[in-house]
């Protein structure tokens, strides 16, 4: 076996652990993986990136799939949708206080809480930027939007207190310049998640 195929393997087994987990921990709140993926994104998202379409994209998932996904949080209080406010056609998710317990409760897995504690320090860090790196690798590959936090990105004007989006040309608030944007294009090295 050589180390793709081994960092395959390594990537799949470690995923499935991580989803099992999600799985086992969401169910307290009524929570199956793929919703509370859905919940997590639109919780990191910024005003730009607060839309079923956004989180297709994000995801890699179907707008059917979506679509149920979205009825289901909204159904059980997880989420709120409203009409834009210059387009009436386009709806903007939120995270409700509701649906940011769950996501205390669940995200990151009790697992990978564990883990993080087992790798500490240089070690810990030294797993995120290599997970960053293939993960940068991967999107660059495969075309994807890379939905990176606004404090990384090229369109990002200003200074912290006075940041501003040079494509959509709006003032963004420190606050959602930590935020993940689809329009995200990289200034330099950068972790495509966020790294804090």
């Amino acid at each position: 076996m050589n180390d793709v195929e081994l960092m395959g393997l390594l990537i799949d087994r470690v995923a499935g652990l991580v989803r099992s987990d999600a799985r086992r921990v969401g169910a307290k709140y009524q929570l199956q993986p793929v919703q509370l993926e859905v919940l997590d994104y639109i919780r990191r998202a910024n005003r730009y990136s607060d839309t079923a379409t956004a989180v297709t994209e994000y995801l890699g998932l179907t707008k059917g799939t979506v679509s149920q996904t979205l009825k289901v949080l909204l159904s059980r209080g997880y989420i709120k949708k409203r009409a834009d406010s210059d387009d009436k056609r386009v709806s903007r998710l939120k995270v409700t206080p509701a649906g940011l317990k769950a996501l205390r409760a669940c995200r990151p897995s009790p697992l990978l809480k564990k883990a993080g504690k087992l790798l500490e320090g240089d070690e810990l860090e030294t797993t995120v930027d290599r997970l960053s790196d293939l993960l940068q690798v991967l999107q660059e590959t495969n075309n994807d939007r890379s939905f990176g936090q606004c404090v990384n990105c090229v369109h990002n004007m200003g200074k912290r207190g006075d940041h501003w989006c040079g494509l959509t040309r709006e003032p963004l608030s420190d606050p959602e310049t930590e935020l993940i944007c689809r329009e995200f294009t990289a200034r330099e090295q950068w972790h495509p998640i966020g790294k804090h």
